[in-house]
């Protein structure tokens, strides 16, 4: 029928992505064509749900591989004595583009993969080390001549 076709749940969080799909492919010059689909069988319905959360499932696991990496920057921070408020920043920035990227996930998991719940604990230590690289920072650059003897 086509090159592309995308499957998702009727549900609120992707009527703004198929409008955008629709406004690009039309503005480039293509057609599209949007249908509500059900399964001939209650079996389709429950392949659907396994083949989209299996999707989930492999972000969710992406994020959890990029909560290590945010883990390790930081552990190698401190590792290298490296507490400055440049740093710092991009510390912050890197775990608020990770708590948007959860956010997303958390919006489109409308099933429920299984690694959501370690997503979510695993982002709240990412928080924790941050925290305690921000007071290390903190404490770093407040330092004074005689706090180093």
């Amino acid at each position: 029928m086509g090159q592309g076709v995308w499957a998702v749940p009727d549900v609120p969080v992707f009527a703004g992505g198929i409008a955008r799909a629709l406004t690009l492919t039309e503005n480039a010059g293509g057609q599209a064509v949007t249908l509500s689909a059900y399964g001939r069988a209650p079996e389709d319905a429950a392949r659907f749900q396994v083949l989209f959360t299996a999707t989930r499932s492999a972000d969710w696991t992406e994020l959890l591989a990029d909560c290590g990496k945010f883990e390790e920057e930081i552990a190698e921070e401190i590792h290298n004595a490296k507490f400055t408020l440049a740093e710092l920043e991009e510390e912050e920035q890197s775990l608020e583009r990770l708590r948007r990227w959860h956010r997303d996930l958390t919006a489109r998991d409308v099933f429920g993969a299984p690694e959501a719940a370690e997503a979510a604990a695993r982002l709240k230590i990412c928080a924790a080390v941050c925290e305690e690289y921000a007071e290390r920072v903190f404490a770093h650059l407040h330092e004074t001549p005689e706090d180093q003897r």
